[in-house]
């Protein structure tokens, strides 16, 4: 006759380094000290982003197998719907437990964490291939009996340990599992590595999962926009987007703002407001919108100074050190790989002289000799830190170099697209901003952006005119973000009759 009692079933999706293991068995020896019989599998992930290690634990009352003169048969593998408890390490590993149905309405407590670390696909989409983590959370929330969550690494962070000592402790404070505190802990202790920070994580990990929302968490309003500066330049920027700005259009163009005075000064924030101001007389509060949010990356694009600049900032030395945990005593070296190629060079090159060196013969040929191989530059030296202050730098001069006089011509010629279709089509104007995600990196992939944008300025103005005109450029400009090949959007071209 078959047992009425059933295994507790725990499953446990944890990425490469963040002790899903540990806990796997952490949790056997927690249930074999107090009366179960426990067994665990795992099936190993990919790689660390394209596809989590998933643990498989069933727990059954040793009492109960003893009295049926019978060991009980234990599974293998999760069954989709058979779930009693889902640890994720992340965000998006408890969504993809909710898409394979390890996660049910009538049964599951799904426990996660809220951070995110981008998978593969995320990083390496042409456009912004991040999955919406609202989203995630609400299908969680949709799926699970009760789902827990909060930021899981940032309390691991604080008491120095990893993960899943704070996943351990979420499971003790779900009350999921029939053993007291103390159990919990002896089994910490009997591990004897890294005890002492373990325990303060699994204590974090308990009272966080105590009071972890039962709804998801609001968002946050958006950062008020100051009054006055004591710098007078911005001070001057402040009243401008004050004056001539609704204001719930000020923290989004505010945002605007502080990213260009950081990447060059306050009067190339004010040619920003310029530029605006022109697309603001149409009246259309999400063509305005749209179009400071791309107009301020573009302006802010990435070139060899930023890059510079961005290296010797005492933040980033400062985050790096947090990042690997540097001692007191210990010293910090980091090496950098620099592979400038010529087109870096021109460009960052007075506009004239960078022309005629990409076009020169000879000169050319010997700097594309001397750059043929990368090197290494060790910023944490001083000859190192020297060369690349030296060039960030440059900035002062960024607005005559021929990057800038290729980028500048290009957003003007693109602002002159949104301003010629606002007055007859606002929603093609809305789309010919959105264009602009095309426009990215540096490099190869900047190349190519730029290629595909080119093309759906030249569909834009063809489509002009049509009723469908904002759909189709939208559709292609999905399908150049689709992959960098162009295929998708030469399919896309052909299916609009461009």
């Amino acid at each position: 006759m078959a047992s009425s009692a059933q295994p507790i079933k725990i499953a446990i999706l944890a990425m490469g380094g963040e002790g899903g293991g540990v806990l796997a068995d952490w949790i056997v020896d927690l249930a074999e000290h107090h009366g179960h019989i426990a067994q665990t599998t795992s099936v190993a992930g990919v790689a660390q982003r394209t596809g989590a290690t998933i643990y498989y634990l069933e727990l059954f009352p040793r009492a109960v197998a003893e009295a049926e003169g019978a060991a009980p048969v234990l599974a293998l593998i999760p069954t989709p719907g058979d779930v009693d408890v889902l640890l994720a390490s992340e965000l998006m590993e408890a969504g993809r437990a909710v898409q394979r149905a390890l996660v049910s309405k009538d049964r599951t407590t799904l426990i996660a964490s809220t951070h995110r670390v981008y998978a593969i696909a995320e990083k390496s989409s042409m456009g912004d291939g991040r999955a919406d983590a609202a989203a995630i959370e609400a299908a969680c929330q949709d799926a699970a009996k009760r789902f827990l969550r909060f930021d899981m690494a940032a309390a691991a962070e604080r008491c120095g340990s990893v993960i899943s000592a704070v996943l351990f402790g979420a499971l003790h404070g779900s009350g999921v599992l029939p053993f007291g505190r103390e159990a919990f802990e002896e089994t910490i202790r009997r591990g004897g590595v890294a005890t002492q920070a373990s325990l303060a994580a699994f204590a974090e990990g308990a009272a966080l999962a105590v009071a972890a929302p039962a709804t998801p968490a609001p968002a946050e309003p958006a950062k008020p926009v100051p009054a006055t500066h004591a710098n007078a330049a911005i001070n001057a920027l402040l009243q401008r987007l004050q004056q001539q700005f609704a204001p719930a259009q000020q923290p989004l163009l505010a945002e605007g703002l502080r990213r260009l005075v950081d990447y060059q000064d306050s009067s190339y924030a004010m040619l920003y407001l310029d530029r605006l101001c022109a697309v603001a007389v149409h009246g259309h509060e999400t063509l305005t919108a749209e179009t400071a949010r791309h107009l301020a990356l573009w302006m802010s694009y990435e070139d060899t100074v930023r890059v510079a600049d961005l290296k010797t900032r005492a933040a980033r030395f400062a985050r790096v050190r947090g990042e690997v945990k540097v001692g007191e005593s210990q010293l910090l070296q980091i090496h950098e790989f620099m592979h400038p190629r010529l087109q870096e060079i021109c460009d960052t090159l007075p506009a004239g002289l960078g022309r005629w060196l990409l076009h020169s013969g000879a000169p050319r040929r010997w700097v594309e000799r001397l750059t043929a191989r990368g090197r290494v530059v060790r910023t944490s030296s001083l000859h190192g830190f020297l060369l690349l202050y030296a060039l960030a730098g440059l900035r002062r001069w960024r607005r005559s170099s021929l990057r800038y006089a290729v980028e500048n011509a290009r957003i003007e010629a693109w602002l002159q697209a949104i301003d010629a279709a606002a007055a007859a089509d606002p929603a093609l104007a809305v789309e010919l901003a959105r264009c602009q995600r095309l426009v990215k990196g540096y490099g190869d992939t900047h190349e190519r952006g730029t290629r595909h944008f080119e093309r759906l300025m030249k569909a834009a103005a063809r489509l002009a005119g049509r009723s469908n005109a904002a759909a189709t450029l939208g559709q292609l400009r999905d399908a150049a973000l689709a992959d960098e090949h162009g295929k998708a959007l030469d399919a896309a071209w052909a299916a609009a009759a461009l």
